[in-house]
């Protein structure tokens, strides 16, 4: 049966760049002493806050963050994903929200730009608009990763946070081919505690595919974050999931599920 470990960083990021960037490296270096194959950081790992230190933290790709990553990537002889930070675009008011996959090689391997972007109101809950600081995407990202479990490919999909409300891109995504879906997160405490893992697992059942999904915690960037992040598999059972705080949870993917569901319920795209 082919496998494929996991490690997701669940992170408290804030308004400090330096001690965010090392508080993921030592979260890196411990989800490596379990020796997975993929290890995946929460969306804006690099800085948490309001938009002004946002377009300050923006980078170029690649650049000095990624090869930070890189060095760790080849150390570690693993994926990693970043889940995201902010790439400059060519409006210097509003970077992209990237996603950046490194391969064992310390090379990126696809960057996928946040398409849906946090445009709300919450009644009694946070109020934000976020496409006034973000430049959006405007395509979907398959990523191969080859060889990694147990010599097999597997193609991932990439997207971030608010994406998981549009279930149009994760079908693009599997029309494509992708098997695993990676839903890297900085989701709000008022609307992760009703919505974060029905949503997960909404999207795994409809898939059937496996979500990974590494989520910020905390109050750092002067809104809650839920946490709480998990691994769902293709029948919709969350197979592993975090507690509060900062910290690693580990899972393995049984990859044969994929095949397993889908021929028990065919309802995935074709290409």
């Amino acid at each position: 049966m082919s496998r494929l470990r996991v490690a997701l960083i669940q992170l408290a990021a804030d308004q400090d760049v330096a001690a965010n960037l090392e508080r993921a490296v030592a979260l890196v270096r411990r989800a490596g002493e379990s020796h997975p194959q993929l290890i995946a950081l929460p969306e804006m790992f690099q800085y948490r806050g309001p938009g002004a230190g946002l377009r300050e933290s923006a980078t170029e790709l690649p650049g000095a963050v990624t090869e930070r990553f890189a060095e760790l990537a080849r150390a570690l002889d693993t994926w990693i994903l970043l889940g995201s930070l902010a790439e400059r675009s060519t409006d210097q008011q509003r970077p992209y929200n990237t996603s950046v996959l490194l391969d064992p090689a310390g090379q990126i391997s696809a960057t996928y730009r946040k398409r849906h972007l946090f445009d709300v109101s919450i009644d009694g809950g946070p109020s934000d608009h976020e496409s006034a600081r973000t430049t959006p995407g405007d395509r979907s990202v398959v990523a191969v990763m080859q060889g990694v479990a147990e010599e097999a490919d597997v193609r991932i999909g990439l997207s971030v946070c608010f994406d998981l409300r549009f279930p149009e891109l994760y079908r693009e995504m599997v029309a494509e081919g992708a098997v695993v879906l990676a839903v890297p997160a900085n989701f709000t405490e008022a609307t992760g505690r009703d919505h974060w893992e029905v949503l997960l697992r909404a999207r795994a059942i409809e898939n059937g595919a496996f979500v990974i999904a590494p989520a910020q915690c905390g109050v750092g960037g002067g809104v809650p974050a839920h946490g709480r992040s998990m691994v769902v598999d293709p029948w919709g059972v969350v197979i592993a999931q975090a507690p509060d705080g900062p910290g690693v949870v580990v899972a393995e993917l049984e990859m044969d599920q994929v095949a397993q569901v889908r021929r028990q319920l065919p309802t995935q795209p074709t290409r």
